[in-house]
């Protein structure tokens, strides 16, 4: 397959596939509200060679976002990309209130002049000058202070801090507001074989958007990493989506497609990214990673390319869709 994508109308090309690194710096807040400060150093340095391990194998597109481990995510790979800054490209959020040496959530009003502040604080722990992609994080900011923040996104463009910008939202009316702006290059939003946003994906083709796709794997339901059996400890956040009669009902869907996702010596990942692929060729899934075993199964979808018409077909069918 093309192994490369374009981000948008900003002529940046990418690999056809990028991670996402929430799960490297812990997600910042555990469910009792203490952030999770005990990240292991074995487990960072997996990360490290995991970061490594992806460039190596053609993977040039990281997400990050400064909430991720209270900014521990943006340090991480920073450090870890230092010497091979000129052969990725960055993407990173910002928006959502954190306290970086407490790690404790805090209320923040986004204005234009805490998009300047938190575009700065990115940069430094990046370790960068400039951002590629800089995303609003908050899917459902209001859409009446949206054109604000959007010019406020063009300011950093102009000032050379970033090189284009994006809204992390499911809303098809927000993102139209921000695909006006001349350098808006790319929307993310859910894309997966389960949820197909069709209204979305026209959108980014209207006006020339890369469609960056988050939860592409549906939370791991698409890896068999879970069943209806599956139990986690109450401490476990994720124990909220498995007692979820509506995550349950996702995880059976998920399952009966497997016959066909792994048809062709696919492995289960590499048949959910192919499934993406085959959507749209505007699609970057940007699956999660930790470990180097992950990103080799997840890179290795881009030999096996999108999945064949018959396939697409199959799972339509299979899904009832029209």
């Amino acid at each position: 397959m093309d192994v490369e994508r374009t981000l948008g109308r900003s002529g940046i090309t990418v690999s056809a596939i990028g991670l996402g690194t929430a799960r490297i710096g812990g997600l910042g807040h555990s469910r009792s509200g203490d952030h999770e400060t005990r990240l292991i150093p074995e487990a960072v340095e997996e990360s490290r060679r995991a970061i490594h391990r992806a460039l190596d194998l053609g993977i040039t597109l990281f997400d990050t976002a400064d909430v991720y481990g209270a900014g521990r995510s943006e340090r991480i790979l920073g450090e870890a990309l230092a010497d091979r800054r000129n052969q990725v490209v960055l993407a990173t959020k910002f928006g959502e209130g954190f306290d970086e040496a407490t790690g404790a959530e805090i209320d923040v009003e986004v204005t234009p002049e805490y998009v300047a502040r938190a575009c700065e604080a990115s940069l430094r722990r990046l370790g960068t000058d400039v951002i590629d992609l800089y995303i609003l994080h908050l899917r459902d900011f209001p859409i009446d202070r949206a054109a604000a923040i959007r010019d406020a996104l063009e300011d950093l463009v102009s000032a050379g801090k970033i090189r284009g910008y994006g809204w992390s939202t499911d809303d098809v009316e927000r993102a139209a507001l921000f695909a006006e702006g001349p350098h808006c290059i790319a929307i993310e939003h859910r894309l997966n074989v389960i949820e197909d946003p069709t209204e979305m994906l026209a959108l980014c083709d209207a006006h020339d958007l890369a469609s960056i796709n988050r939860f592409p794997l549906v939370g791991g339901a698409l890896t068999g990493r879970w069943s209806s059996d599956t139990v986690l400890p109450s401490s476990d956040r994720r124990s909220d989506w498995l007692a979820d009669p509506g995550f349950q009902d996702v995880v059976r869907r998920a399952e009966s497609l497997r016959p066909i996702l792994t048809d062709g010596g696919r492995s289960y990942v590499q048949g959910a990214l192919g499934w993406i692929w085959a959507r749209s060729p505007r699609a970057i899934p940007i699956p999660g990673f930790r470990t180097v075993e992950q990103v080799e199964d997840t890179a290795g979808a881009m030999a096996h390319g999108p999945l064949r018409p018959e396939q697409m077909a199959a799972i339509d069918e299979l899904l009832d869709r029209a």
